[in-house]
C-alpha cells in the first residue's frame, strides 16, 4: 500500500463504486432492487489490494441521495471516470483491479434474476463500463 489517496480521493472511489450498485438497483426497481444491491454490495466487500481497503472503510462522505436515477446518475458516472484517471496517473495497476471490481459488482448485482438482465439493467451496465472507460 505504497500509494496514499487524500480523503477526496476515498471518496471518489467509494462513490463510483457504491454507486454503481445503486444505480444497477435504482435501475432494477420494477424486479427485485435489495437483491441487486445485496449482491453487488458484497462483490465490492471481496475486493483486494488498495481497492479493497478503501472500499471496506466506512463511506463516510458519500453522497449518493439523487431523488431520481437521472440525478444519481449525473454524481455516480462522473466520479467513475474521476476515480479511473485517478488511479491511472497514480497507480496503473490498481486502476485496472478497480475497473474489474466495479464490472464484478455490476455483473452480480444484474444476476439476480434468472437468465438474462432486463434490457434496463443492461443498458445501465453499459453506461456504467462507458464511464469506467472514458478515463
Amino acid at each position: 500500500m505504497s500509494l496514499t489517496l487524500s480523503n477526496q480521493d476515498r471518496i471518489t472511489l467509494r462513490t463510483a463504486a457504491y454507486g454503481a450498485v445503486s444505480l444497477m438497483s435504482a435501475a432494477d426497481a420494477a424486479g427485485r432492487p435489495h437483491r441487486a444491491a445485496t449482491h453487488g454490495s458484497i462483490a465490492l466487500a471481496s475486493a483486494t489490494g488498495l481497492v479493497g481497503h478503501v472500499l471496506a472503510e466506512w463511506p463516510k462522505g458519500v453522497n449518493l441521495r439523487g431523488k431520481s436515477v437521472a440525478e444519481l446518475a449525473d454524481l455516480v458516472l462522473p466520479a467513475l471516470t474521476a476515480a479511473m484517471s485517478l488511479l491511472k496517473r497514480q497507480a496503473p495497476a490498481e486502476a485496472d483491479n478497480f475497473r474489474r471490481t466495479v464490472l464484478v459488482a455490476v455483473e452480480a448485482a444484474a444476476r439476480t434474476h434468472q437468465g438474462q438482465p432486463s434490457p434496463t439493467l443492461a443498458d445501465m451496465a453499459r453506461k456504467i463500463t462507458e464511464a469506467l472507460d472514458a478515463a
